[in-house]
């Protein structure tokens, strides 16, 4: 890289950590604001909060807002490149606009690298407690609302409950059902179940089992109390708020090959989650390169309406996201189609405005 390519990197990183500082400072007052009440409500002390909060919800919504914080500190030191000059300058003593992207192009390569990682490993963990924290203290208390719940537990069970009680661990009208063939092998009805965590066990009250053989043969057992281990435990019933942001992508690949075991309806969250985490820092470079295009000319009224013009960009940018993740949540489009919408759209108004800017 040549001294030219090195201070325009050096500006862009700088100027991309400062706008993610004073964005961050801004969102945590902001924040702050709005739960403090809540804070005392608990009576929670300022450190507990700090450490059992901020320091997950900090990262993530830095994370969360890098295409926008990109975006701004692209526009920001090229608008101001432009205004001094320098463009012209750079264009005048042969360069390419296309060359002079490139060290952009490293900065953001690098910045999309870093993104990856935090949003794939780092801070799914730190959202665990971030989490828990907003369940305990935040949310209003979570009670379990399904009616007539199907769960497949494995490729031959079928488990169906008319109700269950998240705050008891209590099952009613229970049915274990296994097909085999596309034959009843068996069915276990109970008219009550409830977790018995001493020993991690299921317990029946009032249930029948029939069994057929071969032949149509029924069998009938009935008992009034049973113990036994089923592949379904409380944790299937919990809250699962915003539980896909607190896997990483290991967990959330288990999570999703368990969902679609199950033929659960809301796997579709989760892969959603998994491609947009991919797509995340493409989103980053996208940004950059229509940043650098948006900025490169130098305008009369200075950096100010360059500078507003990529707010309204990047916001319009977060606006597709939003609603193409919607999309594919009801079923409307597919995960990965919905995850690289934006992109998609980003591409073509980037290459439309490359062809209309000098170069």
């Amino acid at each position: 890289m040549k001294k030219l390519d090195l201070y325009i990197l050096k500006k862009f990183l700088v100027t991309y950590f400062f706008v993610v500082l004073m964005l961050m400072l801004v969102i945590t007052v902001i924040d702050i604001t709005e739960k403090m009440e809540d804070f005392m409500k608990h009576n929670l002390s300022a450190w507990f909060v700090l450490v059992e909060y901020y320091f997950a919800f900090i990262p993530y919504m830095a994370n969360l807002l890098s295409p926008i914080t990109i975006f701004i500190a692209t526009i920001f030191v090229t608008a101001n490149l432009a205004a001094r000059t320098e463009i012209i300058a750079m264009l005048s003593s042969g360069m390419s606009l296309v060359r002079i992207m490139f060290p952009y192009l490293i900065g953001s390569i690098l910045v999309g690298l870093l993104v990856f990682y935090m949003g794939g490993w780092l801070i799914p963990h730190g959202n665990k407690a971030r989490v828990d924290f907003e369940k305990k203290y935040i949310k209003s208390t979570y009670f379990f609302e399904g009616k007539n719940v199907h769960i497949k537990t494995s490729p031959t069970s079928y488990v169906y409950l008319e109700s269950y009680n998240s705050e008891l661990n209590v099952g009613y009208q229970f049915t274990l059902e296994t097909i085999a063939d596309n034959k009843l092998v068996s069915k276990l009805k109970a008219g009550r179940i409830y977790w018995n965590d001493s020993i991690k066990k299921w317990h029946l009250e009032e249930f029948f089992i029939r069994r057929f053989d071969n032949n149509g043969n029924e069998e009938v057992f009935r008992g009034r109390d049973r113990d036994t281990t089923l592949s379904i435990s409380p944790k299937d019933f919990q809250d699962t708020y915003m539980l896909y942001e607190t896997f990483d992508m290991g967990e959330l690949n288990n999570q999703i090959a368990m969902l679609k075991s199950r033929g659960s309806e809301n796997v579709d969250t989760y892969i959603v989650e998994k491609y947009q985490r991919i797509t995340y820092p493409f989103s980053i470079i996208i940004l950059t390169m229509i940043g650098v295009i948006a900025s490169s000319r130098k305008s009369r009224e200075g950096a100010g309406l360059t500078i507003a013009f990529g707010f309204l960009l990047a916001f319009v940018y977060i606006i597709f996201m939003i609603t193409s993740r919607s999309l594919a949540n009801v079923g409307g489009i597919g995960p990965l189609l919905a995850s690289w919408i934006p992109n998609i759209v980003f591409i073509f108004i980037g290459l439309f405005m490359y062809g209309r800017v000098p170069k």
